[in-house]
């Protein structure tokens, strides 16, 4: 079961990242509604302060869509 103070806290952080990122939390829904369907790939890029970059992607799979989709329904 979820703590929902655990859970408010969880909803207080999102809103704080949201409000320094902008950008990026209208990407993440431009994505949510344009669909990410099976067979779909995420990428993901990290650069560090020194220049160094990491990277690393999913082609999404029926599983990962259910996990998605409860992603969803916590905002």
């Amino acid at each position: 079961m979820i703590n929902p103070k655990r859970l408010m806290e969880m909803k207080r952080l999102r809103d704080e990242f949201t409000q320094r990122h902008p950008k990026f939390s209208m990407f993440l829904e431009a994505a949510s509604k344009e669909g990410i369907s099976e067979g779909s790939v995420i990428e993901i890029s990290v650069t560090g302060p020194d220049g160094r970059r990491m990277c690393s992607n999913i082609r999404v799979s029926a599983e990962d869509l259910e996990l998605l989709d409860t992603l969803k329904q916590l905002r």
